[in-house]
């Protein structure tokens, strides 16, 4: 197997980073360990904040063994936005200047304060929600710019794209983000990638779980099966064409798309 342990994040971009949220569910598997629910150190929260979320990551990816993550909303946005607004097709310069606009990992800051122009810069960073990206064409998901509509990925991605910049400047080379610094993980390293529970959360009962926590249990379970049966690295490597490779390599791909 590739990994030693699997971590399934059902995300939510919902109150502000160091708001306590129901939504916000994280699922640990290991090879011989079925996905069992994770919950923050007793404290105050009941639930985990994205502030501490992004804070445990940091310490497990940096001290523990091989891990896959996966992260339910975008990494990052279609090509009509890089050109609407003249951003090189660099995705680490695209999260600085995203942060820059749109800083949701400050401490009172809201997705919607930022929309309605109170705090922040969005009004000029901002797209179409006709716009999608080509694997959310080939997996039929909701534009990152559909706010408002349920299962939308849009305010969550708006909210946690900041907490990847974070841990990618907190974990440098110990985390690959997949597939922007390339399609193969190096061997022995931890992966970030994009998932879409949806794609799997019927395939397994949801038993006494919220929905929340069904799709961070997926999120985990498909991980740890599709490793096992050696199938984890043909979703590496989707067939794509050389122009859809390089498309998806500045737009992100879905982990679980061929």
């Amino acid at each position: 197997m590739l990994f030693e342990r699997y971590l399934g994040i059902d995300y939510s971009g919902a109150q502000t980073p160091t708001t306590s949220l129901r939504g916000l569910r994280l699922y640990r598997a290991t090879p011989t360990q079925a996905p069992v629910e994770i919950c923050p150190p007793p404290t105050a929260h009941k639930y985990w904040t994205r502030r501490a979320l992004a804070e445990l990551l940091a310490v497990e990816l940096r001290d523990g063994p091989p891990t896959l993550v996966g992260i339910d909303h975008a990494f990052s946005f279609p090509l009509r936005y890089f050109e609407r607004h003249r951003l090189p097709p660099d995705w680490p310069r695209f999260l600085d200047d995203f942060q820059c606009h749109w800083p949701t990992d400050a401490d009172e800051m809201t997705v919607e304060n930022i929309r309605r122009g109170l705090h922040g810069q969005g009004s000029a960073r901002t797209g179409d929600a006709r716009w999608r990206r080509l694997t959310e064409f080939r997996s039929r998901a909701k534009s990152v710019f559909h706010f408002d509509v349920q299962g939308s990925v849009a305010k969550s991605t708006h909210s946690g794209l900041p907490w990847l910049r974070h841990l990618r400047h907190q974990l440098g080379p110990r985390v690959h983000f997949w597939p922007f610094d390339g399609w193969t993980p190096p061997q022995g390293c931890s992966v970030i990638t994009e998932i879409y529970p949806s794609l799997w959360n019927k395939t397994f009962p949801c038993e006494d779980r919220t929905p929340d926590q069904h799709d961070a249990y997926t999120a985990a379970r498909w991980m740890r099966e599709t490793d096992a049966s050696s199938k984890l690295e043909a979703y590496f490597h989707p067939q794509l064409s050389p122009e859809d490779r390089s498309l998806a390599e500045l737009e992100g791909w879905i982990l679980g798309i061929t």
